[in-house]
C-alpha cells in the first residue's frame, strides 16, 4: 500500500506518526506545537499528566520512569503483563517498573524471579491469613518469607508464570499487594501494640486501615514523583519510627492554655527519609484523628504537582521541603484544603510517655488484665513456611489469633493469657526461634542484601548473623540493648543512619588491579523514637570480615567509659564525640591485633 503515496505524502505520514509518539510522552505538548492547543487531561491520571507537562514546558527532561508511566499506565497494561509473564520470560525494565504497581519486583541478577511485597495496614494479620501466605509461598515462591522494616511481609523466588496466581491468592485471603512498590504510597505502619498498650493515647489500627483503604480506592494517588511513606504513632511504649516517614502522625495530649481544646490530637511531622540523612520535623500542626486522611491527601497533591520528575535522586518530598521551606509547603496544603490548619506551641503539649527498646521482645503485660503480648525474634526477619504455619497455630490456640509485625523485623503474639505464656515460649523454642534475645540480637536489623537485591553491595543478612554470633561469644558483659543496622546500598532499607551502629554496604578494593571484596562504611550515634538522630560516619570501606571486631571495639569502649548503665550507647557517643570514639576503639586490643 505504501506505493500508493507520493514522497511528500509519505513524509507527512511519517511526521504525523512521530508526533503521535512524542505526544504520548509529553501529554500532547508535541501536538500543541503544531498550532492546536493540547486537550486538557482528564481522569485519575490528570494531576500527574499536568505535572509532567509543566516539567516539559519548563525545559525539564522527564526521567525514564515518568516516560514509562505515560506510555502505558501500569494498571491499564495489566492484562498484557499477565499474558507475557505466563510465557515464563522475565520483564523488560519498563515492565519491571509497571509490575511493581501490582506488588511484584523482578530482582535479577540476584535472583531470576519476583519478590512480592504485601500491604498489611498497621502490620497486623489474622492467623489464617498468616498461614495462607505460607501456603502461597510454597505453591508459588521459595518456601519462606521475610518480615520487613515496614512491619510487612515479602515473599521471594516467584517465577514469572506464578506472579499473577500469587497475587490472586492474596485476594482470596483478603489481602493485596497493590501499590506496594514503584512510585506509590508504601505499606501504612502503625504502633505494633495498638489497642493493647496501657500507655497509648490512641489506637492507631482504625487510622492505618482507613488510610490504607483511602489509598487503594483513589487511583490519582498512584504514580507519584517517588515512593512515599506514612506512619501513625499512638504514643505507646513501642516506637513505630514515624520520624523516618514522609508523613508522621503522632498522638499527643494537648494541655490547657493552647489555641485548641485540650485532649488527644495528632501532631504532624514531615520530611523523614533517613537514607538521605533527614528525619521528619515537627510542623507545629495538630489535627483531630478524623482529619488525618484529608490532610495527608492534600500533602500528597502538593507533592504530586511539585515533586521533581527529572532526577530520581532528588524526587522525594524532602527536596520540595528543602527548596520551599515548611511554611510555604503548608500554605500550599492549606490552599488545597481551603482552610487553615491548627497550630499548637510545643509548650502546650504534654511530654510523651517513655519508650521501651525491648518492648518488641519477650513477654509484656497488656492493658487488658491477665493478657500479654509476646515478641518473637526472627533471624534477621526470615521464617520458613513450616514455621509460619506452626506460629499461626500458636496464635490461634494460645492468643487472640493475631500476628503483629514490627519495624524491627520480628512479630508479636497478642492476647496470650498468663496461663498460656510458658506454653507459647516452649512451642516457639521448639521451632528453633526464641522469645528472648541478647542485647545485640534484639536490635539487629538487616535488609535483603545481595543474596536477593541487585543494588546491595554486601550480604547484609549473612554478615548481621556473623556479627551477632561474634558479639554474643566475645562480649558476654553487654547488658543493654544496642541497635546494629546493616543496609546494602544507598536506599537504606535497614535505616543504618538511625542505628547505634550502622553499616552500609561497600566494595572494598584489596589489590592494585582493583579487585574488591564485600565490606561496609560504618556510622555511629544514630537514634530514633525519643532520641532521633542521624549517625556520623567514622570508618569507610571496612572489609566484612573485619566488621565484627570493629563493633566489638566500639562496644568495649562504651562499656568501659560510660557513666552508668543508664547512659545509652547513643548518649555516650554524643558525649564522647564520634571522632574520639573512633580513636578509642582503634586503641582496643582487638583492632590493634588486626592492624
Amino acid at each position: 500500500m505504501a506505493e500508493d503515496f507520493n514522497a511528500e505524502q509519505k513524509r507527512y505520514l511519517e511526521g504525523f506518526a512521530s508526533g503521535i509518539a512524542a505526544a504520548r510522552l509529553t501529554g500532547g505538548l508535541a501536538l500543541g506545537q503544531g498550532g492546536g492547543a493540547p486537550a486538557e487531561p482528564t481522569g485519575p491520571d490528570a494531576i500527574h499528566i499536568r505535572a509532567q507537562d509543566a516539567t516539559a514546558k519548563a525545559g525539564g527532561k522527564l526521567c525514564e520512569q515518568e516516560k514509562w508511566k505515560r506510555a502505558e499506565n501500569p494498571f491499564e497494561g495489566h492484562n498484557r503483563l499477565i499474558e507475557e509473564a505466563a510465557t515464563g520470560k522475565g520483564p523488560k525494565p519498563e515492565d519491571n517498573f509497571r509490575w511493581r504497581y501490582h506488588g511484584l519486583f523482578w530482582v535479577a541478577p540476584a535472583q531470576n524471579s519476583y519478590m512480592c511485597r504485601l500491604r498489611i495496614p498497621n502490620g497486623i494479620l489474622q492467623h489464617w491469613q498468616f498461614a495462607g501466605i505460607a501456603e502461597l509461598a510454597d505453591a508459588h515462591g521459595g518456601g519462606y518469607s521475610h518480615v520487613t522494616t515496614r512491619a510487612n511481609l515479602q515473599v521471594r523466588e516467584i517465577t514469572p508464570e506464578h506472579g499473577q496466581p500469587f497475587l490472586d491468592g492474596l485476594i482470596d485471603l483478603g489481602l493485596t499487594a497493590r501499590g506496594s512498590g514503584a512510585d506509590n504510597i508504601r505499606n501504612v505502619t502503625g504502633s505494633p501494640v495498638a489497642g493493647i498498650d496501657a500507655q497509648e493515647l490512641l489506637d492507631t489500627r482504625p487510622l492505618a486501615k482507613s488510610w490504607h483503604n483511602w489509598i487503594l480506592n483513589d487511583r490519582s494517588l498512584y504514580g507519584l514523583p517517588r515512593k512515599f511513606n506514612v506512619a501513625f504513632d499512638g504514643g505507646g511504649v513501642m516506637p513505630v519510627l514515624e520520624e523516618t516517614n514522609d508523613i508522621g502522625f503522632q498522638a499527643v495530649r494537648v494541655i490547657e492554655g493552647a489555641s485548641v481544646e485540650p485532649g488527644v490530637w495528632m501532631r504532624l511531622v514531615l520530611g523523614g527519609i533517613s537514607g538521605h540523612r533527614d528525619l521528619a520535623r515537627d510542623t507545629g500542626v495538630v489535627l483531630r484523628p478524623s482529619e488525618c486522611n484529608q490532610v495527608a491527601d492534600a500533602i500528597l497533591r502538593v507533592f504530586i504537582q511539585n515533586g521533581d520528575r527529572t532526577n530520581r535522586n532528588k524526587s522525594r518530598m524532602k527536596y520540595v521541603l528543602d527548596a520551599w521551606g515548611f511554611d510555604k509547603y503548608l500554605a500550599a496544603v492549606e490552599e488545597v484544603l481551603g482552610r487553615r490548619l491548627a497550630r499548637v506551641d510545643p509548650a502546650h503539649i504534654a511530654p510523651r510517655g517513655p519508650m521501651d527498646r525491648f518492648a518488641h521482645v519477650g513477654v509484656h503485660a497488656q492493658a487488658q488484665a491477665g493478657l500479654n503480648w509476646i515478641g518473637v525474634i526472627l533471624p534477621v526477619g526470615k521464617m520458613t513456611t513450616d514455621q509460619m504455619r506452626a506460629l499461626a497455630r500458636i496464635a490461634a490456640e494460645c492468643g487472640d489469633g493475631a500476628i503483629r509485625m514490627t519495624v524491627w523485623q520480628n512479630f508479636l503474639f497478642s492476647g496470650v493469657p498468663d496461663a498460656k505464656v510458658a506454653e507459647v515460649e516452649a512451642r516457639v523454642a521448639a521451632l528453633g526461634l526464641t522469645t528472648s534475645a541478647s542485647s545485640i540480637r534484639a536490635g539487629l536489623v538487616a535488609c535483603t542484601g545481595n543474596r536477593g537485591c541487585k543494588f546491595a553491595a554486601s550480604d547484609t543478612k549473612g554478615h548481621a548473623l556473623v556479627i551477632a554470633d561474634y558479639i554474643e561469644a566475645n562480649l558476654t558483659e553487654l547488658d543493654v540493648p544496642v541497635n546494629v543496622h546493616l543496609t546494602g546500598c544507598h536506599h537504606s532499607c535497614a535505616q543504618h543512619y538511625i542505628g547505634d551502629i550502622g553499616l552500609i554496604g561497600a566494595k572494598v578494593v584489596v589489590s592494585e588491579e582493583g579487585d574488591t571484596v564485600e565490606g561496609y562504611d560504618i556510622v555511629v550515634g544514630g537514634g530514633f523514637g525519643d532520641s532521633p538522630k542521624i549517625g556520623t560516619e567514622i570508618w569507610k570501606a571496612v572489609k566484612a570480615e573485619d566488621c565484627p571486631g570493629r563493633v566489638e571495639a566500639l562496644l568495649r569502649v562504651y562499656l568501659k567509659d560510660r557513666e552508668s548503665r543508664a547512659e545509652s550507647f547513643q548518649a555516650f557517643t554524643a558525649r564522647t564525640g564520634p571522632e574520639s570514639l573512633r580513636s578509642l576503639a582503634e586503641d582496643q586490643p582487638v583492632l590493634k591485633a588486626a592492624a
